[in-house]
């Protein structure tokens, strides 16, 4: 048996083996992941599934049937060891192999690691899995003071759920600010000032140099200010690797990733890589970018699955990605690393607000705080390649969807024309 095979049952990987079948490939589709557990989402893991508003099976993306259904054949708990291009197999621990004609490599990130003094204590957790979720919310009920390293996403959600459940929690950030390579500092201002009314201690500029232990156990956290913190828990989030190692060991391109065209494809006409793995060129961006979320993850499997069946539709969404931290909804839209002008939209004192980033005069990115209107209204927009005048932008009372009314009239009469 042949057809494709899925390394990784990611949101990559899920979405490439049902856009294949959606396009129509009727060869067989196998998945292999080297978890236990059916496809499942990953963003409650940090938020829900921590502070106990969602179970395990809560998290589950498609149940068995599903699956069935769709002709898609599970492999739980089958850790890949080798990809043989020139025999077209992959080999798995154990020495079973199976054979493909197509292969589409989904094998994500993992968390990166710290190399300091103590970080081989027990109670040094890294969230990334469900079997880490699992393992870290059994800690987060037992700990009383707990120490996050990385003012990112990961470190600030954790430190909310924690925050939330009552637990002494400290935040160390290397940079100025948090965020800061993915928000305006506006956005920082305002959820450092979020953090702080939570009780939250937020300590930037500042890092872990060795973390210090009893009898095995964590116990605190050296700084390299000469502080020392008590911590019985410490969650690390300094970002991620792609796990590009049995792509790089099978000869294809990679660079912090596996490098892939607009379709997912890879130096290897019959492999296609997709989500956190994945290096691509991306217009928004200008530049080639490995992205870390859910709807770059799925856009960019669906794409990798019609180039499977010989389908082609490009990946050419415009980046997202959003954070729950207390009652506040982060949204990001756009890619907005190198914008040289901002503007403010909506109340920073009630809570919603929007910040329009823009580079050499062109919009290129929103971050916003409890307005998911601006979110959808820039979504379009960017792809679009309109602009709103930062002028217009910072003005509340402009109706910043009226640029997009010309384009919706001009669908319609295409679709009237066309019928």
């Amino acid at each position: 048996m042949s057809g494709l095979v899925i390394i990784g049952a990611s949101y990559a990987g899920v979405q490439a083996a049902l856009g294949a079948r959606g396009a129509g490939y009727s060869e067989p589709v196998t998945i292999v992941t080297d978890e236990q557990s059916l496809p499942y989402e990953r963003p409650p893991l940090s938020k829900e599934f921590l502070f106990g508003e969602a179970g395990e099976q809560n998290l589950i993306l498609r149940d068995d049937a599903f699956f069935a259904r769709e002709r898609i054949d599970m492999l739980l708990g089958q850790r890949v060891a080798k990809v043989d291009v020139t025999a077209r197999q992959i080999a798995l621990h154990g020495d079973a192999r199976l054979n493909f004609d197509k292969l589409l490599i989904a094998t994500g990130s993992r968390a990166r690691r710290i190399a300091i003094p103590g970080a081989e204590l027990d109670g040094v957790s890294y969230l990334r899995t469900v079997a880490d979720a699992i393992d870290l919310r059994a800690r987060l009920a037992r700990a009383a003071e707990i120490v996050t390293v990385g003012g990112g996403f990961v470190g600030l959600e954790v430190a909310s759920s924690a925050a939330k459940l009552g637990k002494k929690v400290t935040v160390i950030e290397a940079a100025s600010r948090l965020l800061e390579r993915a928000v305006s500092p506006v956005v920082s201002r305002f959820l450092l000032d979020a953090h702080a009314q939570a009780g939250v201690d937020v300590r930037l500029g500042e890092a872990v140099v060795a973390i210090s232990g009893s009898a095995g156990q964590v116990a605190g956290v050296d700084l390299r200010s000469g502080v020392r913190l008590g911590a019985d828990l410490v969650v690390v989030g300094v970002g991620g690797i792609a796990n590009d190692e049995l792509a790089n060991a099978a000869g294809l391109r990679c660079s912090n990733g596996i490098v892939v065209d607009e379709h997912g494809r890879t130096t290897v006409p019959e492999i296609c890589a997709a989500g956190d793995c994945a290096n691509h060129y991306n217009r928004f961006a200008e530049d080639w970018i490995r992205l870390e979320s859910v709807q770059n993850a799925q856009d960019q499997g669906r794409a990798a699955g019609l180039a499977i069946a010989d389908r082609h539709a490009p990946y050419d969404s415009v980046p997202r990605f959003w954070s729950d931290q207390y009652d506040f909804k982060i949204q990001i839209v756009g890619l907005s690393g190198r914008s040289d002008q901002m503007v403010t939209r909506g109340s920073i004192e009630e809570g919603r607000f929007s910040v329009f980033h823009y580079r050499q005069g062109r919009m290129v990115g929103v971050d916003s705080i409890n307005r998911p209107g601006d979110q959808m209204v820039a979504r379009r927009l960017i792809a679009a390649g309109i602009s709103l005048t930062p002028a217009q932008a910072a003005d509340d009372l402009f109706d910043i969807k009226a640029p997009l009314q010309a384009i919706d009239r001009a669908a319609v009469q295409s679709r009237d024309i066309a019928s």
